[in-house]
This record gives C-alpha cells, structure tokens and sequence, in this order.
C-alpha cells in the first residue's frame, strides 16, 4: 500500500468535455512515483469530419510510458464507449483486467469475432465484489443502467475513498438485476467520502428517468395492437430491452426473429450468463420469410442510421432477407446520439416512403435513458456526501450543469476540468496540478494512426476539391518524351463556358514546361513543382478550387 500522506490524484484521458470515450486513471504516490489504476478503455465512433475513419480511441502514451506502475484496469460494464478500446489497445500495456462475469463474457464475444485479435485474460469479479488491485481497495456497486452488471466502483485508498459513479440511474423497477445499490452508497457516506467523479450525461434534464418497466408496458400494448410485421430497433446491449420485446411477443402470440450480428451477439452472451432465462428461444433472421406478417417480430440493429446495419438496409429495401410493407410497424426503441440525426433521418424518410408506420419516443414511451437526470443526481449526491465533486461523461453544458448542482446542493469543492488535466485529490484542497498527455488515435481500416497524422486532413482536401495527376517523360536532353498524361478526380468535367478542364490542365501543364529554362527542364523535381504548381491555378482560375494535384515525373 501507498504511504501515509502520499497524493491521491485524478485524470480523465477521455470522457470528459465530450460523451464517450471513457477513460480515467487514479494514482497513488509522489510525482517522483505513482500507481496507477485505469477505469475503462472506451472508444467514440467517428462522425463525417473524420474521412474513412472507423473509430476513435484516447490516446494512451502517457500509459504506455507508466506501464511498469499500472496496476491494472477495470471496467465498469460492457458499452463501447467504456470497454471498446480495449481490444485494439491492450496489447500496448498488458496488465490485469478486471470485470464481472456479463462484461467479462461479452469481451470475450467480441474478441472472437474479430479476426486476430488478442487474448486478453480477465479477472472476474462477482457482483458486488471487493478487491485489492496494487495499492488500491476496489468495491463494486450495483447500479441500474441500460446494459446487465453497470458498476459504481467504491475505491479506496490510505488518502480516503472516491466514489466513481461509471453510468448509473434510479430505476425502482430495472427489469433485469438489482436497483441501484442505495444502502451500499449511503454506507459510504457514513465510512466518509473523499470525492466523488460522477455521470453528467442528463445533468441538463429536470426531474427523475423513467423506468425500464414503463418502456416495457408501451412495447407491449404496441405489439398487441399491431396488424402487420413489427420490428423493434434498439441498442444490441440493452438486455432488459430485449426482454421486453421478448415478453410483448410472447403475449401476442408471436416469434422473435434476430436481425444483425451484434443482435445474436449479445443475445447469446446474456444467455449464457442468465440473463434471458425463461425467454422464449430467438428465431434465425433465415425464418423471418416463412413466418405469417401478424406472428412475427424483427429485433433490429441499426438504431443509430448506421449504413450498413439492418435497419438501414431494410429501409431502403436492400436486405436480402428482411422486407417490410405498407401497414408493417417500426418501432425505434433508442436515444439519437448527438451526431447522428441526419443517419437517422433518412432511415426514417425511407420507412416512410414505404408506407411503413414508424413510432418514436417524440410520441411515445419506448425509450428511456439509462443515465441519472438532476433529482438523482441529488440524491446521490445527499447520500454520499462527497467532501470533492468532479462532473465527468459529458460535453461542456453537462459539466457545467452537474458542478452547479453540486454546489447548490453544498459540495465544499467542485472542480470541473478536461481531459488530460491532472486533479490532486488529497492532501490539501483539489485542484489541477498539472498536465498529461491526452488526445486521440483514429482507427483506420486495421491501422491505428496519430490524429495528428495527414492522413484526415488529406482526404478532407480530396473530397472538397478532388485531385488531379500529371505524368511527364523527360528525355536525358530536357524535352518531354511524349504527351502528358492527364487524369482527374472528382473535378468537373467543363468550365462555366464549357470548355474542358482537362484540356485546360494539358495546356497549363505543356505551357508551364515549355517556359522554364533548357537548364532547369533536366531537373525532374523543378519540373513537378512548376507544372504542378500551373496546373493547380489554371484549374483554380475556371472553378475558383484548388486540387490536390500530384505530378509524376520520368526521365527515359
């Protein structure tokens, strides 16, 4: 264990001014030494800003350089944006991770559905359990959220104990596991609670979320009313969800047919691990088309627009095994993720323009939040009496909006702060002592890059203004050997006038070669440079754009 009066501090590497992306890391020492333990390994999906990237990782140099003195990282449940990163990025680190048995199970589920991914051993750590990693004492708090076995970690150490909440609500009636753990929190309390690092996701909305129960009801009496096929979209990992359209089918005489791989995924991981006990079996996408319109439901991915989930291939009438028709109900059982409305949107206008009847939670009750609105956050806050509060899980509003509840509600010290920021905790008053590293890795095809690499920047260039490519062939006497050869991408083909753009750039690129000196045509890079730098203006003259323009230059 640490020694009596080292420094306890605090720093997010994401999560923190943005929604996704966990990552938070807790050390114990010195400046001179500290052990540090890692909560989440989240990942954040990449919007239209960012070209051809996959998704979006913290970066994690400042880990890598204190390897030796990590003691090891937990995850709190099984969302991507806390658990996503993992797979691509432990092997820079290789220490111990730890996670109860669903999380644990779906890590494993994931791993082995990507080709060449690593082992990674996990240490599982029964519900509610107590561990001690390195020179911290780590509790699991049960708490409810919109995924099986979502934990508040309880961690402890000789300079007192911080509550990290992870993502957490109040659901009296949560469907599947426990409520949130009131009496193990305000336990805590009473022990004394140094600081608490809390979801800030809802701390712009008033009052309590509603409870998963209340979803269960609306899905029900939809599916009982409904005449066609119905399919229900929803996040994959919202087991509790997926039971209740399960248990709505069931009671109106129905299959449930799962469409999408992350559907079977997690459905067959919360089987093994008991989650779905005494549901009925789930039906193949194959039998989807021998089933009567009025005995079946599609549980659907793809609530998020994604291009090539099931959802958005079923509305725009692409599936090779999933059709819907006029009188066919939709129901969308999930949050727009900020970022995705338009994805969405033209999911939405191509059901429409089906006939499809599409329901919503603008109209209805089928989706609630799985994190804690401002009531909640009181109460956790009353129950735990944190001496510290530190919003994290949110973009700047949020942030904002949770410090100010905390101070209402009498917090001594709130300290907002962003990632990379280093907060000591203990001794003395928090505060930012200094900054780490922090930042981001984009995952590119099987490639993981530096966000500071051109490669974003350059394909932003290539789909505003196209590129165009130029090859010469130079004879040992400075003469050009045969015509250029011109090609062009994503530039117009004629000008305001009509005239070709191409013979446009032919003229600039002969022109610009024909003006140089005799001394200079031998020089093959003064040659690229002056055509490529003709070529550019004479298109950017007729288009008022300048392209990325490449020139290949070959002495024959």
């Amino acid at each position: 264990m640490a020694q009596t009066g080292s420094e306890l501090v605090f720093a997010p590497l994401g999560g923190v001014g943005e929604i996704g992306m966990n990552l938070a890391i807790y050390g114990v020492g010195d400046e001179r030494r500290r052990s540090w333990l890692v909560v989440d390994f989240g990942v954040s999906f990449a919007g239209d800003d960012l070209p051809g990237i996959d998704l979006v990782f913290p970066d994690i140099r400042y880990l890598v350089s204190e390897r030796k003195n990590l003691a090891g990282i937990v995850l709190t449940h099984a969302h991507e944006d806390h658990f996503g990163a993992l797979i691509d990025l432990w092997p820079r680190l290789k220490v111990p991770v730890y996670a109860t048995p669903f999380t644990a199970a779906l890590l494993e589920a994931k791993r082995a559905s990507e080709p060449g991914a690593p082992v990674i051993p996990v240490k599982i750590v029964p519900l509610g359990g107590r561990l001690t990693i390195g020179a911290f004492d780590v509790e699991f708090v049960s708490v409810a959220h919109s995924i099986p076995e979502s934990n508040s970690l309880i961690i402890r150490t000789p300079a007192g104990a911080v509550l990290h909440t992870g993502d957490w609500k109040l659901d009296p009636t949560p469907i599947l596991g426990p409520p949130t753990d009131e009496a193990k929190l305000k336990a805590l309390g009473e022990e004394g609670c140094l600081a608490l690092i809390g979801d800030s996701t809802n701390a712009v909305r008033e009052g309590r979320s509603p409870s998963e129960a209340d979803v269960a009801k609306t899905i029900a009496e939809l599916v009982k009313s409904a005449r066609g096929r119905v399919a229900v979209t929803t996040f994959a990992s919202n087991v509790a969800r997926l039971r209740a359209v399960a248990d709505a089918a069931r009671a109106a005489g129905r299959e449930v047919v799962l469409v999408g791989r992350a559907m079977e995924r997690v459905a067959q991981v919360a089987r093994e691990t008991g989650y779905l006990d005494g549901v009925q079996e789930f039906r193949s996408v194959e039998a989807y088309g021998y089933l009567p319109p009025e005995k079946v439901v599609a549980l659907c991915t793809g609530s998020q627009g994604e291009p090539r989930a099931a959802l958005s291939r079923i509305a725009s009438d692409e599936h090779p095994e999933v059709t819907l028709a006029k009188g066919d109900l939709v129901i969308f059982s999930a949050r727009t993720i900020p970022g995705n409305e338009k994805a969405i949107g033209r999911v939405l206008n191509g059901l429409i323009d089906q006939g499809i009847e599409v329901i919503t939670d603008r109209t209805h009750l089928v989706h609630v939040s799985g994190h804690p609105r401002l009531d909640e956050m009181e109460d956790l806050i009353r129950w735990v009496r944190p001496r510290i509060l530190i919003p994290v899980h949110g973009e700047a509003l949020h942030l904002s909006e949770h410090a100010a509840l905390a101070r209402r509600v009498g917090v001594k010290q709130v300290v907002v702060c962003r990632n990379g920021d280093l907060v000591r905790l203990a001794p003395g008053g928090a505060g930012v002592i200094d900054e780490i590293p922090a930042g981001r890795l984009y995952k590119d095809g099987r490639l993981i890059v530096e966000s500071e690499a051109r490669t974003v920047a350059d394909r932003r260039r290539l789909g505003f203004a196209g590129i165009v490519s130029v090859a010469l062939a130079l004879t040992d006497k400075g003469e050009l050997a045969s015509d250029p050869e011109i090609d062009m991408v994503g530039i117009p083909e004629k000008d305001a006038d009509g005239a070709s753009i191409l013979d446009i750039a032919y003229d600039a690129a002969v022109d610009s070669f024909e003006s140089m000196p005799r001394g200079r045509r031998r020089d093959p890079d003064a040659v690229a440079e002056a055509v490529r730098r003709a070529v550019r203006a004479a298109i950017a003259g007729r288009w008022s754009k300048k392209p990325v323009c490449h020139v290949h230059v070959l002495a024959v």
